[in-house]
């Protein structure tokens, strides 16, 4: 796995990122991970972010995760989660432009509060799977992904302590097909000690969905 850090436009902003490409030559699939609430330390190095990456290469799919506006090296201000919507779709753009990156086989992958900027609209058309690991509902309620036909995954851990599990089971039931949703029994919202089983759950998902 080759690591390489980039700086990426936002508007006027610039944005950091970490690029984590599988061995070979490409052109791979790749899925933008997106970190955290930043006000309560979240960012780019977040445990389950840097999990999920590793398991998406080790199933040859490029990763990229990134530090919204205000967070590390990124510039701006926290935009409340509605500015960092744009935030996700340059991502998205960057990590398509590059030549090494399938520009037709994109996905997303957003993390406690990191679903929100990803989720509250309707995915880009250029986005060809999803996950939400962990979604606050009670924060926002993803209406985005209720339009969104696509290959879904919502995935959290049976002792979640911001959503309850039967919330989010009624959320990923109502979603249209095709859609999964899957409880880690023993995990909590912060996945420490089942950081391998997350990230296997969410690459194994994008390998089927993206890779066929």
């Amino acid at each position: 796995m080759k690591e390489v850090y980039v700086t990426f436009p936002c508007g006027e902003l610039s944005l950091e990122g970490v690029c984590h490409l599988p061995e070979g030559s490409g052109p791979f699939a790749a899925v933008v991970v997106c970190h955290p609430h930043p006000l309560y330390g979240g960012s780019m190095d977040n445990n389950v972010v840097l999990a999920v990456c590793q398991a998406l290469c080790e199933k040859g799919i490029a990763a990229f995760r990134f530090n919204t506006r205000g967070v590390g090296q990124s510039e701006g201000f926290f935009g409340e989660g509605i500015a960092e919507q744009k935030d996700v779709k340059a991502a998205i753009s960057f990590v398509a432009s590059m030549e090494q990156i399938e520009p037709k086989g994109i996905g997303i992958a957003g993390y406690s509060f990191g679903a929100i900027p990803s989720f509250f609209a309707t995915p880009a058309e250029e986005v060809q799977a999803v996950a939400a690991i962990s979604p606050p509902l009670s924060m926002a309620p993803l209406e985005g992904l209720k339009n969104y036909s696509k290959p879904k995954l919502i995935i959290s851990g049976s002792r979640d302590n911001f959503t309850p599990v039967q919330d989010l089971q009624r959320f990923g039931e109502s979603l249209p097909e095709p859609n999964q949703y899957e409880v880690i029994p023993g995990a909590d919202h912060f996945w420490w000690g089942y950081e391998d089983q997350v990230g296997e759950r969410v690459a194994s998902f994008f390998a089927n969905a993206l890779k066929g």
